[in-house]
């Protein structure tokens, strides 16, 4: 064949290869390998299934040799441990054994025409050194431990599953050597497998090499050059180049569909990063609607106690309420900031605690336990104060005899906890676990304003952020806060 003839044929062949579906290339190529492969494997499994029929008795003996060996063995273990303690576990352990041991000289073959007059013979000095050893068995079992001959019968046992075991030994020995002297008749056979074996090897090693290069070019390379685009693409790099495969299969395809999915997933990020900024700003407003917002029942409650007290107590108290009142209206209607010191958190809930109990007198009790470390850590503003109003107004100002109010931050770790406990009249569980509920899907008008705004604030600023609601009905409620905090700048 001329020059141009090879190259009218090569791109006419290109030119059709491009036009074939993932499966038929893939059957254009594996077709002939596998054809090659298949003789390979029917020559050697021909020669194989040939000398194994000579010599697959002989296999079949020394497995159940081998069988009733590790029987013996395992039956003397199993006496020796039942002697030591013939408790129900160690006896049933050995009858096992023994039933395992007759079983394996059951299958013992016992045929002179097919084992030959060595094996024969050796079998059946097993079968009447096993009979012995059954009777002997069965008069030790039936002597009293007490009795003068109980260790000399016992080590007559001992010394006859030795001699079991030194049978089953050279009984195994005799089938490998007889199985080794059948092999060594059959090795010239075996020398034609290697050959038959590298004959269609080499013409499928041909027939893979030949096709490689269509294989790397239209398979390979599309491949790489996919998987290099979307390492790109998982480091936010949308930069690189469109890929333009050749052909119509289905690596094409996809290749194809990468690139659409590319340039949507490029749109729908930009689109994400707009909505998280527009999110952000939307819980800035929430943030600062609920701390403007004042409950209208405690500010007359209180203004009415506090003029209440003017007439009847020197100014002194009344300084000090109103100093309180003063700074609890400050830090909600002017604070901006979206987290604040703890320490100034606590404080916050100290000025609403004491105006609480001017109003209640000793039926609110309060107690905190902050550990040093955590004073300057920065958490979410107003974030307490709501969580103590939900104790007293729910909890404590329910119960005539009032209550106690315990407030704990420790840290675990590099994590901050926070933990709100109340002694009130707590929740009922179905109630509680249509709060949990209410929390986790954000509906609001099922958990108050208060802890929904905290729980999904807690979970938007911080991404190990968790609140978890505790209570039981008549004996309290707990709400505990943890998150990684940062320290003040």
């Amino acid at each position: 064949m001329s020059k141009p003839s090879v190259f009218k044929f090569r791109e006419k062949f290109h030119k059709r290869w491009l036009s074939y579906s993932l499966r038929q290339k893939i059957r254009m190529i594996t077709g002939p390998a596998a054809a090659a492969v298949f003789l390979a494997v029917l020559a050697a499994l021909s020669i194989t299934v040939f000398g194994m029929t000579g010599f697959h008795t002989i296999l079949e003996n020394n497995a159940k040799s081998l069988d009733f060996r590790v029987a013996i063995e395992q039956e003397t273990r199993k006496f020796a441990g039942f002697i030591q303690d013939s408790g129900e576990e160690n006896r049933d352990a050995y009858f096992e054994a023994c039933q395992n041991t007759r079983e394996a000289l059951e299958a013992l073959p016992y045929d002179y025409e097919k084992t030959g007059a060595a094996r024969f013979a050796k079998t059946w000095s097993i079968k009447n050194s096993f009979e012995t050893y059954e009777k002997k068995k069965e008069q030790f079992f039936s002597t009293d431990p007490s009795e003068d001959d109980y260790v000399r019968k016992l080590y007559e046992i001992y010394s006859i599953q030795d001699y079991l075991q030194s049978y089953a030994g050279s009984l195994q020995q005799m089938n490998e050597e007889e199985g080794n002297l059948q092999y060594r008749r059959l090795v010239p056979l075996f020398m034609v497998v290697p050959v038959c074996t590298v004959i269609f090897a080499a013409a499928a090693v041909t027939v893979i090499w030949r096709m490689n290069r269509l294989l790397e070019r239209n398979l390979v390379q599309p491949v790489l050059e996919l998987s290099g685009e979307s390492n790109r693409i998982a480091q936010n790099d949308f930069s690189g180049p469109d890929l333009s495969p050749e052909g119509e299969d289905e690596i094409a395809d996809l290749v194809r569909a990468f690139m659409v999915m590319k340039h949507s997933t490029q749109g729908y990020i930009t689109t994400l990063k707009e909505k998280h900024e527009m999110e952000k700003q939307l819980d800035a407003v929430r943030l600062q609607m609920l701390k403007n917002q004042i409950n209208p029942h405690f500010l007359f409650n209180t203004l009415n106690m506090i003029v209440g007290m003017a007439q009847v107590e020197e100014a002194e108290t009344t300084e000090k309420m109103i100093t309180a009142m003063s700074r609890l209206f400050r830090y909600n209607l002017k604070s901006t900031a979206s987290v604040m010191p703890l320490e100034r958190e606590i404080k916050v809930v100290e000025d609403y605690i004491y105006l609480q109990k001017m109003r209640f007198g000793s039926r609110i009790r309060y107690e905190a336990d902050c550990s040093p470390e955590t004073a300057d850590l920065l958490i979410p503003s107003f974030a307490l104060q709501p969580i103590v109003e939900n104790a007293i107004v729910h909890g404590l100002s329910e119960k005539p005899e009032g209550g106690r109010i315990y407030i704990r931050t420790w840290m675990n770790g590099r994590k901050l906890w926070i933990s709100v406990a109340d002694t009130g009249i707590g929740i009922s569980k179905e109630r509680l676990e249509e709060i949990q509920t209410a929390l986790i899907q954000g509906k609001e008008d099922k958990t108050g304003v208060g802890i929904g705004n905290i729980y999904r604030r807690i979970h938007t600023m911080y991404q190990d952020g968790e609140l978890y609601l505790y209570s039981k009905e008549n004996c309290g409620t707990v709400v505990q806060i943890s998150f990684t905090a940062e320290g003040e700048d």
